[in-house]
């Protein structure tokens, strides 16, 4: 895999001042995002396991599930990482998953697991790709300008990506914009637990023990796990997430909380 100049240059992407202000106001936000998971991106998976304690499968399997996925569904999974949430849609019958991101290294990683899903019946060989890995189409892309027409998908999903876009309120409308009407937005996040003694656990675990020990298990210099304790904690409350939904075009909006409030996966249908 061609590294690009992002994953290889070795300094931080985020320093303790930035973090210690708002890093979602920062005017270099969206390049220190993309500098940050290119750096941690072939350890992405393996953090995700350990550090959820293997919830975060679960999480995206809630997620597809609120989305009721019927035949002939086209979806869209923006920021789509290595691709986990894309091919949950894949498995769930969606007839066409794109997944964008607009990290290259993520996208290489989801490339390739892609390739090397292997049907259970009747194929075997090198050639031999499973009938749901065909339904999905990787591409790299801006969750803020969607390289898509109006109304081109039944689902839009974005699993732990809201937060790193530099301008939600933009990424929400784009969302609408290429969802036909009537069509389903999930949006998986993690949120803060309001139950005092779950926030206290999660946050000694989040501020504490989870950086330190993912950027062993990554190596990683780019202050990627420093930033994700701080980019849920200064990110907007689940009622501004609401509001921001509805104010993009989206009614009906249902929050479902997993795991003790630590995520929660809102739904919402696009007003016509």
């Amino acid at each position: 895999m061609q590294r690009s100049a992002a994953a290889t240059d070795s300094r931080p992407a985020w320093n303790r001042e930035e973090l210690a202000a708002d890093p979602h106001a920062h005017e270099a936000k969206a390049d220190k995002v993309r500098k940050m998971f290119a750096a941690i991106a072939r350890s992405y998976d393996l953090n995700n396991r350990i550090h959820s304690f293997g919830r975060d499968q679960a999480w995206r399997r809630a997620a597809v599930r609120m989305a009721g996925v019927r035949p002939g569904d086209r979806v869209l999974d923006v920021a789509c990482g290595t691709g986990d949430l894309t091919r949950a849609f894949a498995d769930a019958g969606a007839a066409a998953v794109t997944g964008l991101d607009f990290t290259p290294e993520m996208l290489e990683i989801a490339r390739r697991k892609r390739l090397h899903a292997r049907t259970s019946r009747g194929m075997s060989g090198p050639g031999a790709t499973s009938a749901k890995a065909e339904v999905i189409t990787y591409v790299q892309g801006d969750a803020m300008a969607l390289p898509f027409p109006d109304e081109s998908f039944d689902i839009v999903s974005i699993a732990f990506g809201i937060r790193n876009v530099s301008d939600p309120h933009a990424a929400l409308r784009e969302f609408r914009r290429v969802l036909r009407r009537g069509g389903r937005l999930a949006i998986l996040e993690f949120t803060r637990p309001r139950c005092a003694p779950v926030r206290w656990l999660s946050d000694v675990y989040t501020n504490v023990i989870m950086p330190r020990t993912a950027a062993i298990i990554s190596g990683d210099r780019s202050g990627a796990y420093r930033y994700l304790p701080r980019s849920i904690a200064t990110f907007m409350e689940r009622e501004e997430m609401v509001g921001a939904i509805e104010s993009a075009r989206f009614r009906n909006v249902r929050l479902r909380l997993l795991s003790f409030g630590i995520a929660g996966c809102y739904v919402a249908d696009a007003a016509d």
